[in-house]
């Protein structure tokens, strides 16, 4: 029995197949470990991020404010941030799904519900210049977390891994997180794997009390051996990351 993908890689790279054999056994060895292991339930969360029109972010956070009581009547939202660092005018909402039929049904109440189109969607659009979505799922060694007191930051980290799933690089990656974790200065909301949208993409939301707390962590991290070893074997499985330091709305659940 392989206990990891190295094994099972390694077992297919070493064995003497004929040619053609050899390359089907190793794609479809790839093939299988292509994601890796998921919560154990169908449970998906939904990621929306709008770019608002510069002029309108005021009216658009105004407008949420007093209509979102219409779409939360439908399904359960996760959290609603704007960003305030990183990126600009664009709004994060995060929604929570048992599965991808309870969505749909959630979509077509929300077509046939008029209050929710009326007050929220027709104003809301011409707000709006831009809309995007992922599906992602939580890994499976993370539950959702909540921050300890309301108040504080969030920052949104957004990894684009090299190709082959949690599989290929899940154990380095969670070790980076785990040793981000234990310095103590931050506080783990969720790590999230994308489904459908930019695939092979993380996302890591942490919970800081304030900008400057987080700087100091930071700073301390960087400094931490540990952190360092862990950083330095999971970046061989990194293209890309990027960040924004989010302010959640009064409505959000994650405050």
């Amino acid at each position: 029995m392989f206990t990891n993908s190295s094994d099972c890689l390694d077992k297919v790279r070493n064995t003497k197949w004929p040619g053609k054999t050899w390359r089907r056994m190793l794609s479809l060895v790839l093939a299988s470990l292509a994601t890796g292991p998921r919560q154990n339930n169908g449970i998906f969360y939904e990621i929306r991020t709008y770019d608002v029109k510069p002029s309108k972010m005021k009216e658009f956070v105004e407008l949420v404010h007093k209509c979102l009581h219409l779409r939360t009547a439908h399904s359960e939202l996760v959290g609603f941030w704007t960003a305030e660092l990183g990126s600009m005018n664009k709004a994060v909402h995060v929604w929570k799904y048992d599965n991808f039929a309870h969505r749909t049904a959630v979509r077509q109440a929300l077509a046939n519900d008029k209050e929710w189109q009326g007050q929220f969607i027709s104003p809301a659009l011409p707000l709006i210049e831009k809309q995007h979505n992922e599906v992602a799922y939580l890994v499976p060694w993370c539950q959702l977390g909540k921050p300890p007191k309301e108040g504080g930051v969030y920052e949104w980290v957004t990894f684009q891994m090299k190709p082959g799933g949690p599989a290929l690089w899940g154990e380095a990656f969670q070790a980076a997180i785990n040793a981000h974790i234990n310095t103590g200065y931050t506080k783990l909301i969720g790590v999230f794997h994308t489904e459908y949208g930019l695939l092979n993409t993380v996302h890591v939301i942490w919970w800081n009390e304030s900008p400057d707390h987080r700087a100091a962590g930071r700073h301390r991290a960087h400094e931490d051996a540990r952190v360092v070893a862990a950083v330095r074997d999971s970046v061989r499985f990194l293209e890309s990351q990027q960040n924004m330091l989010l302010t959640p709305l009064a409505c959000s659940p994650l405050k």
